[in-house]
């Protein structure tokens, strides 16, 4: 027996018209359709750890993308000011896009899904998820571990990332338009770093490869995707607090990928954008890295 395959009905005018169909009419004119699927037009997201760093950068990608609003959250009462910087930055682009901030403790599994369903109450809609709050404890011998510090770095990289991951998601259930939900986690989740004892911070990471891909298999059939991101070393304030006090860590990362440096928040941008538009729409349950080829040696 054959199996039926449940493909989508597209209209006709969301269809990139065939070149062959252009050639034996003239009076086709070809489009570029690419820049509209990764456009992320009058939609609404939901990013943790948003203040700064690899949040905001994200955020200010899926502005730029034309989303209509991007709630940020962290647990600074009030934004940074290149939070702050970012929200003017955004007003001024023109393309009715914005930015929010309010504080919530990704921990917090109730505060964020009141608070995510007010968002919902408001805009609604809710249509991608980027769950970046994350915390890295310094170095530690695995058989030594204190279990207090284990259970913060797992309560934040792994708890708050599922709990952040719900509160989008139930919104987009709600509202049964669909979404994207993507999971930033680590290259340290599939893969150890060399000479760093970091075993709640990779045990954490790994343990969000595995959320989004049973998250994927949960929501498919209401098109929630889920996706996890694994960026490599990359410079942010996170990293540079182990650099700033161990200089020489700077040369000994950069040389332990193909491209000899560390990586930039930005180049993260329009991975996440992808990941949220409809430029990604076959992809769920996949882990996309992002290390500078940290994997391949």
């Amino acid at each position: 027996m054959k199996r039926k395959l449940n493909l989508p009905i597209v209209p006709n005018s969301q269809l990139n018209l065939h070149p062959l169909s252009a050639a034996a009419d003239s009076s086709i004119t070809p489009k570029p359709k690419i820049f509209d699927e990764f456009a992320l037009t009058d939609r609404v997201g939901l990013v943790s750890g948003g203040n700064r760093g690899l949040g905001l950068e994200m955020a200010l990608a899926c502005c730029e993308a034309g989303a209509r609003v991007v709630y940020c959250f962290d647990l600074p009462e009030k934004p940074s000011d290149e939070w702050t910087a970012s929200r003017d930055y955004v007003a001024k682009l023109g393309n009715n896009s914005r930015l929010e901030y309010f504080s919530a403790n990704v921990t917090n599994q109730q505060a964020l899904w009141k608070k995510t369903e007010e968002i919902g109450d408001i805009e609604g809609r809710m249509d991608f998820c980027v769950a970046a709050a994350g915390i890295l404890r310094s170095g530690t011998d695995c058989l030594e571990y204190p279990a207090q510090e284990y259970r913060e770095v797992l309560d934040v990289n792994t708890n708050g990332v599922l709990f952040t991951a719900q509160a989008a998601g139930r919104q987009m259930s709600r509202f049964g338009r669909g979404g994207s939900i993507i999971l930033i986690a680590s290259m340290s989740g599939s893969i150890t770093n060399r000479g760093h004892a970091w075993v709640s911070y990779n045990s954490s990471k790994a343990a969000v490869l595995q959320m989004a891909r049973s998250m994927a298999c949960e929501l498919g059939e209401k098109n929630i995707r889920a996706n996890s991101l694994s960026p490599g070393y990359i410079y942010t304030s996170m990293t540079a607090a182990f650099l700033d006090k161990q200089p020489h860590l700077f040369d000994v990362w950069s040389s332990m990928n193909p491209l000899g440096r560390l990586g930039r928040p930005d180049e993260l941008r329009g991975v996440v954008t992808w990941l949220a538009s409809n430029a990604s729409t076959f992809c769920t349950g996949s882990d996309i890295i992002v290390s500078g080829g940290h994997h391949s040696w």
